[in-house]
């Protein structure tokens, strides 16, 4: 076994742990995989991390919601059942038909599109992005975009943390890819989070940390200090 080599100094640990992590990380990818086949095409963190309650709690019925990247279409599902009138949006055609398929009854609205070009005209009250903006490369102009396109008064966002563990500094030091996705650009803690939704013209109002992740409502800066000026009156 590997691990046994390190120990007995016959093999250096630095190189043993690469190998480990490697193996680690593939290993991941199928368990992702039989899950989702287990759960019969939908990955069961939507299940069993309960994610979907954090933006359905803080959505009103009949309030108007843009789903971008919405996958194959569950969170916008739940959003659906709430009572909130959606549209989601991804750039996966293989997501959309997906979606369609399952939730294509007409309430829901599922358009194919890349959201950094190609957002949908008209007014929308709340953005979901759900574990969406660390695939963006330019993700201050992409809100910037999205507040100027479809001005929304508040923002729904899940991001996943890069200190959600000891491993991810340890694959850094090693020179081993450390970020959860290889399609990520970023990842966040939650002071660089803050940080730059406040560039990009979004003031943090409530966040919350699970499972690695940054769960948190934003509000264009605006819209917050309407907010702050009603409550303090």
């Amino acid at each position: 076994m590997m691990w046994e080599a390190a120990a007995a100094g016959s093999k250096p640990a630095e190189s043993v742990l690469r190998e480990l992590f490697i193996h680690r990380d593939i290993l991941m990818q199928r368990i992702d995989q039989t899950a989702i086949c287990y759960e019969q095409g939908i990955h069961p963190k939507h299940r069993l991390t309960g994610y979907h309650g954090f933006f359905c709690d803080r959505i009103l019925q009949g309030e108007r919601v843009l789903d971008v990247g919405c996958g194959c279409g569950a969170v916008a599902k739940s959003i659906s059942d709430n009572g909130a009138l959606v549209t989601g949006i991804d750039k996966d055609s293989e997501n959309i038909q997906l979606a369609k398929s399952r939730y294509g009854d007409g309430v829901i609205q599922f358009l194919h599109g890349d959201a950094t070009r190609d957002l949908p005209s008209g007014r929308f009250d709340i953005v979901v992005l759900s574990n969406v903006l660390e695939h963006i490369e330019n993700r201050e102009d992409f809100i910037r975009k999205i507040q100027a396109t479809v001005h929304p008064n508040r923002y729904l966002i899940r991001v996943p943390m890069i200190n959600r563990d000891w491993t991810v500094p340890m694959k850094r030091e090693l020179g081993l890819p450390y970020y959860s996705d290889p399609g990520h650009y970023v990842e966040y803690t939650p002071e660089s989070f803050i940080q730059e939704m406040n560039d990009a013209g979004l003031v943090v109002r409530s966040m919350v940390i699970n499972w690695g992740e940054i769960w948190a409502e934003g509000y264009p800066r605006s819209e917050a200090e309407d907010k702050d000026d009603k409550e303090n009156r």
